[in-house]
């Protein structure tokens, strides 16, 4: 069994796919990148911006889920470039205060709608 995810809190999915899928215990997020929900437009003014509103999506679809950020258990961090690596990580920070998730984190040639960056996640559903 499984449960499709989808909230207007977040982007609309840019191809065929579901913002997060809820099964076994866990809701698995599709990547996000920092697209605004409300224009639809790519956050672009710095790394940090764009960090936080691709976090703000995540967390919108966790707890459209029935979970939240708090729950998170598994992030995958892609950059297009490492050199975002130390602003980046000062707004996941932010999100993740204490207890973060485990995560890896790596450099990839091209995102999405050109991106610089793009998370994605696992939660346990409360």
């Amino acid at each position: 069994m499984k449960e499709i995810i989808n909230t207007h809190r977040a982007p609309k999915p840019i191809g065929p796919y579901s913002q997060a899928v809820v099964a076994g215990g866990f809701v698995f997020c599709s990547g996000q990148i920092g697209i605004d929900p409300e224009t639809n437009q790519l956050v672009k003014s710095s790394i940090a911006d764009e960090t936080r509103q691709v976090l703000m999506n995540l967390k919108a679809i966790v707890e459209a889920a029935g979970s939240s950020l708090e729950n998170a258990v598994r992030a995958t961090v892609y950059l297009t470039s490492l050199e975002y690596f130390k602003e980046m990580n000062e707004v996941y920070r932010e999100f993740f205060p204490t207890a973060p998730p485990s995560r890896a984190t790596v450099e990839v040639s091209n995102l999405a709608m050109g991106a610089r960056v793009e998370i994605d996640l696992i939660a346990a559903v409360k």
